[in-house]
C-alpha cells in the first residue's frame, strides 16, 4: 500500500526542505515541484520523502482525520 502524508513546510533550502507533521520533523525534497510554487508555511502531501502536491490547510486536516481514523481501526482489529 502506498500512502501519501500532508506535511508543513517549515524551512526551505530548495531542492531540499524541512517539514513537519504531528510534532515530527523530517527532510524532504522539492525537486518535484517548482521553486517557485512552494513556500514556509505552505502544506505539501509527502510520498517516500517526496512533496508531490501543494495542498491547502483544510486538505491537510481531512487527510490527518482519515489517516487517524484507520489507524485507530487497524489498533482495534489487532487488539
Amino acid at each position: 500500500m502506498c500512502v501519501g502524508v500532508p506535511m508543513k513546510i517549515v524551512e526551505i533550502n530548495y531542492p531540499m526542505a524541512i517539514a513537519e507533521a504531528k510534532g515530527v520533523k523530517r527532510n524532504i525534497s522539492l525537486m518535484l515541484l517548482p521553486e517557485d510554487k512552494v513556500k514556509v508555511g505552505d502544506y505539501v502531501m509527502v510520498h517516500v520523502g517526496n512533496a508531490i502536491e501543494v495542498i491547502d490547510e483544510k486538505e491537510a486536516k481531512e487527510i490527518w482525520e482519515a489517516l487517524d481514523e484507520v489507524m485507530t481501526a487497524l489498533s482495534e482489529e489487532e487488539g
